[in-house]
């Protein structure tokens, strides 16, 4: 008997034209998080950066961008490819994590929602077109992405626009030399249900969330420049070591956790999209994914790569890595009907997600 399964149709993203160069932070000033400024010269500072992360530039958005604005652009690609009337779109979740910025306003602005925001510049009239937000840090596309599933494969919904966007540019300290890792932008795709006698599109997903231990390794806090702590602005930080052992130890499990739920062996998966966090890390992740499965050999063109040249956008990192090789823009990484991937993300909370996917 046919079932209902819910399949990409359309994917847009939106990549800043801004391009910054690890020269660009040569000028900056950088303090550790005791407020003590950084003796080491920033060119061996971004060097360090750069075979530590792999990211050489990133891009930013122009100083009369808003994430609304990177969010609609984006959008607009992934319904004119999926060839959907806007208005036929039952519901449009927005996944992000620091809401509207502007260059002047870095404070969180999430009122109204993104959704509500993205679905008026959309000129969406039709009220049954539910607009949301989803906060789930970097894995916030992912897990909507498994929202608009369910809401798909029960048959409340028959159109679906995820997208996600952010500009962390301008919440991350500038005196803070993970400040380097972040940059903007925006991914997203058109989800339909589609009825079929053998299982397509989303076959299966994975979600977990370890705040208990580790809530505090993504947070919001002062400038570790003493002078402008004093104006009381949040910034983003990170316990970078710890996130990298925690993203070691329990990425790998978490994908494959998804994949033994299918009873699906890895060596049946053609493509891995993680988030784009640390270019050695992916790498490490991978190996240790493979690792479980008692294989020491990864194949070469298995994980599609974004960061060295994009950095880390958050919950933009895979819908923009989906979009670039549905429209061939990434050398090496074509998909065929059949094929199976996984969509993976980690990030605050902390959280971790995949999904398998196995194209039409």
């Amino acid at each position: 008997m046919s079932k209902l399964y819910s399949v990409f149709t359309g994917t847009g993203c939106y990549v800043p034209a801004k391009q910054i160069k690890n020269e660009f932070f040569h000028n900056y000033e950088f303090y550790d998080s005791t407020g003590e400024k950084l003796p080491t010269p920033n060119e061996e500072i971004t060097r360090k950066f750069e075979e530590i992360t792999t990211i050489a530039e990133r891009r930013y958005a122009s100083d009369d961008e808003t994430t609304s604005d990177l969010a609609l652009v984006a959008s607009q690609r992934a319904l004119e490819a999926a060839g959907v009337d806007k208005e036929e779109l039952d519901y449009i979740i927005f996944a992000h994590n620091f809401g509207e910025t502007t260059k002047d306003n870095i404070r969180i602005d999430v009122l109204p929602t993104m959704a509500a925001r993205l679905k008026q510049k959309l000129g969406i009239a039709n009220p049954s077109a539910v607009a949301y937000d989803i906060l789930f840090g970097c894995p916030g596309w992912v897990q909507a992405v498994i929202q608009a599933d369910y809401y798909l494969r029960s048959g409340d919904a028959k159109k679906i626009l995820v997208v996600g966007a952010d500009v962390l540019s301008r919440i991350s300290d500038p005196h803070d030399r993970d400040s380097m890792i972040y940059a903007d932008g925006a991914g997203a795709a058109v989800m339909e249900a589609r009825e079929s006698d053998t299982p397509v599109g989303v076959i299966g997903h994975n979600s977990r969330s370890d705040a208990l231990d580790y809530v505090n390794m993504l947070h919001m806090g002062y400038s570790y420049n003493p002078e402008l702590a004093e104006k009381k602005d949040y910034y983003l930080k990170m316990n970078g070591r710890r996130l990298y052992q925690y993203a070691l130890e329990n990425v790998p499990k978490a994908i494959k956790s998804g994949l033994d739920k299918l009873k699906l062996h890895i060596d049946k998966v053609s493509k891995v999209l993680i988030h784009q966090a640390n270019g050695k890390m992916d790498d490490a992740i991978l190996k240790r994914l493979f690792n479980l499965y008692n294989l020491k050999e990864v194949p070469e063109y298995i994980m599609p790569m974004t960061i060295s040249w994009l950095g880390n956008s958050s919950v933009a990192t895979v819908p923009t890595l989906l979009d670039m090789i549905m429209r061939g823009k990434m050398d090496d990484h074509v998909l065929k009907s059949g094929d199976n991937i996984v969509l993976a993300s980690v990030g605050a909370g902390m959280n971790i997600n995949s999904i398998v996917y196995r194209f039409p």
